[in-house]
This record gives C-alpha cells, sequence and structure tokens, in this order.
C-alpha cells in the first residue's frame, strides 16, 4: 500500500505544501474552495497526517459530536446522557446528532471533524457507507456497538455471552420452544453475537431454534404488527429472547392486550428505565455507564494522537426480575 506524504496532497489538489499544512492546522484565511479541495485530495489518497504533529498546532475546541440513531430508545439516551455528563466534567461541549435513517447527517458530522470544527466523533450509528470511514480511520472517532474499521477503535460488550446467558436462563426454567427476536444482523454490528449464543446454547441442549426478525429502524406500530404476526405464526412458544428491551416491553404489552401471560420474556439492555417501569421482565443488562466512561477514555487518547486497541469488551450482567419468568 503506498504511503503518501504531504508533497503528494498538494500536487494532487493544486495547492502549495504550505497551503496543504494550513489546512491540515486550521491556521490563517484559506477560502472554503481551497480548504475542499485539500480535504478531497486526502480523502482520495487516504492520507493521514502525522497525529503528533498535529496535534502542537492545531487549536482544539473542546467540543465532542454525539452520532446516535435516536435519544428516544432507553438504552441510547441513557448512554448519551452519561457521555454528555463526563464529556462536561472534562470540559468538553456536545453536539447531539440524532442520525435515523438520515446518513446525510452522519457524513456532515464527519466533515465537521475534518474541518476542525468539532475535537472528536463518538459514533453508535446504524446506516452510512462503512468505507467512507476507511479514508479517515486515523481521526479521533470511536464507535458504540458498531464496527467501522479495524483502525477505529469498538466499544462494546460480550453480546455472544449475554445470547447464551438470556437462552440458558429461559432453559434452567424449563421452556423448551423458545423464539429470538433478532435485528438487523450484519457483521459490522457487534450485537449480532446475541443471536450466535443464542443458536449454540439451543444447540448444546438439542432444541430446535426459532427466529423471528424485526428491524431495528422499524416504528412501533410496525413492530407491534410483526410480534402480532409472530405469535399467530409460532403458537408452540413458551418464551421469547427479544433483541433488546424495547422489543421486549413491546411484546409484553401485545401479550397483555391479548390476556396472554404464558410466554415468558427476557430482554437485552437492562436501563434503569425499564428496570423502573417493568422489575418483573428479566434482561441482559449492559454496563452503560461504564461503556460511556471506557469511550471518552479512548477517544482522548486519539485526540492525543496515542495508539489505541481495535475493541474494548466489556462483560453484561443477567437481571432476574423480581419474579420468575
Amino acid at each position: 500500500m503506498t504511503k503518501y506524504k504531504l508533497e503528494d496532497v498538494a500536487k494532487l489538489a493544486e495547492v502549495s505544501k504550505t497551503t496543504v499544512s494550513r489546512v491540515i492546522n486550521k491556521r490563517g484565511y484559506l477560502s472554503n474552495k481551497t480548504v475542499e479541495k485539500v480535504y478531497k485530495a486526502m480523502a482520495d489518497l487516504n492520507y493521514q497526517p502525522n497525529a503528533a504533529a498535529q496535534q502542537l498546532q492545531r487549536q482544539h475546541t473542546k467540543i465532542i459530536g454525539l452520532i446516535f440513531p435516536t435519544a428516544s430508545n432507553p438504552f441510547f439516551g441513557e448512554l448519551i446522557e452519561h457521555l454528555e455528563t463526563i464529556l462536561y466534567q472534562k470540559g468538553y461541549k456536545v453536539i447531539l446528532g440524532n442520525s435515523m435513517q438520515n446518513p446525510e447527517k452522519e457524513e456532515d458530522y464527519l466533515s465537521q471533524l475534518l474541518s476542525h470544527q468539532v475535537d472528536g466523533l463518538i459514533i453508535g450509528t446504524h446506516n452510512f457507507n462503512i468505507s467512507t470511514y476507511k479514508k479517515y480511520s486515523g481521526l479521533p472517532i470511536v464507535s458504540i456497538e458498531r464496527t467501522l474499521t479495524d483502525e477505529i477503535p469498538t466499544i462494546s460488550v460480550n453480546n455472544y455471552k449475554g445470547g447464551v446467558l438470556a437462552t440458558e436462563f429461559l432453559i434452567n426454567q424449563g421452556y423448551r420452544h423458545i423464539l429470538h427476536i433478532v435485528g438487523d444482523i450484519s457483521e459490522s454490528m457487534p450485537s449480532s453475537y446475541r443471536h450466535q449464543g443464542y443458536l449454540d446454547a439451543m444447540a448444546n441442549h438439542g432444541l430446535k431454534p426459532l427466529q423471528w426478525q424485526i428491524s431495528f429502524e422499524k416504528t412501533f406500530d410496525e413492530k407491534r404488527s410483526s410480534i402480532k404476526k409472530m405469535l399467530s405464526k409460532n403458537s408452540q412458544i413458551e418464551a421469547v429472547f427479544a433483541g433488546n428491551d424495547t422489543d421486549a416491553a413491546q411484546l409484553m404489552a401485545t401479550l397483555n392486550s391479548e390476556q396472554t401471560d404464558n410466554i415468558a420474556v427476557i430482554g437485552f439492555d437492562g436501563t434503569r428505565l425499564m428496570r423502573a417501569i417493568l422489575p418483573g421482565m428479566a434482561s441482559i443488562v449492559q454496563p452503560i455507564e461504564q461503556m460511556a466512561s471506557m469511550a471518552v477514555q479512548v477517544l482522548e487518547t486519539r485526540i492525543k494522537g496515542e495508539k489505541t486497541e481495535p475493541i474494548y469488551m466489556l462483560d453484561v450482567s443477567l437481571y432476574k426480575g423480581n419474579r420468575q419468568v
């Protein structure tokens, strides 16, 4: 792989090396056209500025961009709350972008990082062309529960263990016909390992796996309709391992509305809100505050231009609820 130099960027952008340096370090006045030409050349060559040298010259904005699908989801809402609190205590301000089905917004925040309007990005989105990030893998970006590139660090939990814990919990209660509600399965989403944990746990007990897919981006009404269809097509199910707590809560609400309480439910997230309003619902608990703290710690390491690991994995735990399922 060719390693390009600053002069290569200057040649492609048809500007001087001094101009490229000024763009990278945001020094002096430059027209938007010139800045865009330099950034385009950097992207085309996959040019990564010397992080240490750049760090000494650039002025920090003390602003961090957070990009998540939606703050209305209890998991993302609690995660954003912890991130904002930790960043504020460290002297940062936060810009929040809700990017559900809006990849353009994610691209806009990436542009802000490139133009030094923000010091770094913490990403937890479900869309956008991952290949785009390969051009900027050396920048201060940290991902939560999403694999962007091998170079951009990912903060994740042991999703596989969570899938095994949830399934074994239901099996130990005596259930055999257990269905797993899955989201969008993708190699870029570490949460997909929850399903593999379920499959392996079922196989270890000689049980037949059942699954039903509900996309994360579906509306509540669409999910409710899908859940009703799932119940009508799988009359034999005794228990459900939902891919997240909101799907689990919707399933429980549907069961209650139809006066059906003979199906056990366990979710995945274990947020404070869900445990408060549905204390009886079992769930796999993600250490959300610890995830936020780790994300900020790793991001600051990236901002300093220091080396980071490709993945930081945290443990999960089982919340059994206050009643037997």
